[in-house]
């Protein structure tokens, strides 16, 4: 199994190109807080990237960031000009080249969009990375500017299946990201992400990615990879940053909660499924993890106003 495209198949991950923007000297632009993350990409000339907090980049041609919290931030190569804020921009200039500052050359050109997740829960991949992701073109090998430049014609016309095809661009792209970032971690860097690499953790991960409803303890997995007890609880809890009794959990939690979405199958089976004996004991364990009953989170996530009958007995009886 590969854990990283389990996890990414399930996030729904989305996105779409937002700006494209031909900016002259001076020129500043404010962008406010977005519920996702966003992605800039400087394919021209050069700019300075300001995070709300004070953290700053300096950016050349073929950089590309990532803001992953979402958080405000301002692109500018003068501070001192009044920033043109992009929340002012009519919503019909969107995918259309918007220009901006002076006619003087060399000018800076700029792509904006975006990354959504459209299950939360499963969104801990953007969590694990840092507030602002920078890639620069020499570690990229040409396929950020390759699908970058397609995502670019594709969106300058509408043709049927737009969204679709400019959605798949935007998955491509951020699993490269993702890649790229990955293959840059030291050691106890990234949480589960960076620990996947790592000859003992990475195939323990997968055991529990692979079959979450197993009694998993710490002496059966380190005997799977070859350490002992004390030395594998020691190297999970530093490289994945909590404990492995905990990431089981976590992962039946996600594991069930991804069932309840999107299948009919009956609590019980779901309980069964992820390695709890009793509904009962596995309903207690869901609501304490996601702050809703199984049937409340599966009436909830699709959008069913009614409410369950009977969570817990609902749930024995299924």
């Amino acid at each position: 199994m590969d854990i990283l495209a389990q996890v990414l198949d399930r996030v729904r991950l989305g996105g779409t190109l937002l700006f494209h923007f031909e900016l002259g000297h001076p020129w500043h632009l404010a962008l406010p807080a977005r519920p996702y993350a966003l992605f800039h990409y400087l394919s021209q000339g050069s700019a300075t990237l300001a995070l709300e907090h004070g953290q700053e980049v300096e950016m050349t041609a073929g950089d590309f960031v990532v803001i992953t919290r979402g958080e405000p931030h301002v692109f500018y190569s003068d501070r001192k000009v009044e920033p043109l804020r992009i929340i002012e921009i009519d919503r019909s200039q969107r995918l259309g080249i918007i220009s901006h500052g002076s006619d003087a050359k060399p000018r800076s050109v700029m792509i904006c969009g975006n990354f959504s997740v459209s299950r939360p829960m499963f969104g801990s991949v953007l969590e694990l990375l840092p507030p602002l992701l920078l890639l620069k073109p020499a570690a990229d090998g040409g396929w950020l500017e390759a699908i970058l430049r397609r995502m670019v014609s594709e969106s300058a016309l509408e043709r049927p299946g737009q969204s679709v095809a400019l959605s798949r661009l935007t998955e491509v792209l951020f699993v490269e990201v993702l890649r790229n970032w990955i293959a840059s971690l030291n050691p106890g860097q990234g949480g589960w992400l960076g620990a996947i690499s790592d000859p003992h953790i990475g195939p323990a991960l997968k055991l529990i990615h692979e079959n979450p409803e197993q009694p998993w303890s710490l002496n059966d997995l380190a005997q799977r990879v070859g350490l002992g007890r004390s030395v594998f609880s020691a190297r999970f809890t530093e490289l994945v940053g909590q404990s492995m009794h905990r990431y089981v959990i976590e992962r039946r939690m996600a594991e069930a909660a991804f069932l309840l979405e999107t299948t009919d199958e009956p609590i019980a089976r779901i309980a069964s499924r992820v390695g709890y004996e009793t509904a009962a004991a596995f309903s207690k364990l869901f609501v304490r993890h996601h702050g809703l009953s199984p049937g409340r989170y599966r009436a909830a996530q699709r959008g069913d106003k009614r409410t369950p009958h009977g969570d817990i007995s609902e749930a024995t009886a299924g």
